[in-house]
């Protein structure tokens, strides 16, 4: 694949919360045990449903959607809770351990490796006014030429004005760039409008994409380099 500026999605393709762990340590307090994997594989279905039959909805506020997904992450884990007692209980336990945004430990050296290897490199996200705040959290912010939000202009995967927005703010055409996300249907479709091409991100295969069929799709982002036949970091510290 052979392009000159890449486009990153935000959430769980550069960042992700450990929430499995307010998750667990809720159940425990219920008298349920579920393994840390069960726990995550109930997220990321739940996730791709979402994504799939509820489009935009997991960009909204918490107080938009949570105790909907809230209820069916239950399902999928075969528990059954008080929602609003429930949600309560998450949101003390996230505070109490510091739920915040966590990059990948692979993210940052993936986009330096990208831009040392003469790469674009840019951000197009879905994300409300505390994007910025995030990406100065998790030490990404430096990493990007050029940073587009949906909250600050006004519209947002996968309308195509977000994507030709991001198109001329970097001055460059759409056979050149590459995006990379993990929702099919905002970010593969969205990018595909204006003629991008696209890396699917799954963590799990094609667990809960059975679906889809794309090419490329891959694990993490820790795949791009090779991907793009440019040398990862690991091999450029050799």
């Amino acid at each position: 694949m052979r392009k000159s500026f890449i486009w990153f999605d935000l959430g769980y393709t550069l960042v992700y919360r450990p929430r499995e762990q307010a998750f667990r340590q809720f159940l425990q307090e219920n008298g349920v045990e579920r393994t840390a994997e069960e726990i995550e594989i109930a997220y990321h279905l739940t996730d791709k449903l979402f994504m799939r039959e509820y489009p935009g909805v997991l960009g909204k506020s918490d107080e938009r959607f949570f105790l909907w997904y809230l209820g069916v992450l239950n399902y999928k884990l075969g528990v059954d809770f008080d929602l609003y007692a429930q949600n309560r209980r998450l949101s003390e336990i996230q505070r109490s351990i510091r739920s915040a945004w966590m990059p990948y430990p692979f993210a940052r050296d993936v986009l330096q490796s990208l831009r040392e290897s003469g790469l674009g490199v840019g951000l197009i996200s879905n994300w409300d006014a505390t994007a910025r705040q995030v990406l100065d959290e998790v030490r990404l912010t430096d990493c990007f030429d050029h940073i587009v939000i949906s909250s600050e202009v006004g519209f947002e995967k996968p309308t195509e004005q977000i994507f030709r927005h991001s198109l001329r703010k970097a001055g460059v055409s759409p056979e050149e760039c590459c995006y990379v996300g993990d929702n099919y249907y905002d970010d593969v479709v969205g990018s595909a409008q204006v003629g991008m091409d696209a890396v699917l991100i799954n963590r799990f295969g094609s667990l809960g994409i059975e679906e889809i069929v794309h090419e490329p799709t891959i694990l993490s982002i820790r795949e791009l380099p090779a991907l793009l036949a440019i040398p990862s970091w690991e091999e450029s510290k050799k």
